[in-house]
């Protein structure tokens, strides 16, 4: 005979069944999930470097067009300078022009050879 009310061996089981699988099904949806969250919040942190990166690279290059624009009207007057001085004879003031040129040597615009032919044009 049979109780009512209570399950069998066989309906004990299979009910310890149903709940264990149902146990495994959400774990293994809620470890999805957390591994889901991981890598985005990964792929977020690489985005965020890479435009990180990409600003570090323009502001660099701003600063080096910078740079070269502000080099750029110094580098041309140096040869310039020495040439009217020469062809200007006694009418200049020959001290000035050798400070000049000494300024620009020490800028590194004239090489050594370069002041010294100025500077012999100027007292020659």
């Amino acid at each position: 005979m049979r109780r009512s009310g209570r399950p069998g061996l066989i309906g004990l089981a299979a009910r310890t069944a149903v709940v264990a699988g149902t146990a495994n099904a959400v774990t293994s949806k809620q470890q999805q999930r957390a591994v889901a969250n991981q890598q985005a919040a990964a792929n977020a942190q690489q985005l965020a470097a890479a435009q990180r990166q990409a600003e570090i690279d323009a502001a660099a290059q701003q600063a080096v067009a910078a740079h070269v624009a502000a080099q750029a009207p110094v580098a041309p007057p140096a040869p310039a300078a020495p040439a009217p001085a020469a062809s200007a004879g006694g009418g200049i003031d020959i001290v000035a022009e050798i400070q000049k040129l000494g300024a620009l040597k020490e800028a590194g615009l004239l090489t050594d050879e370069e002041f010294t032919a100025a500077k012999a044009k100027l007292l020659g």
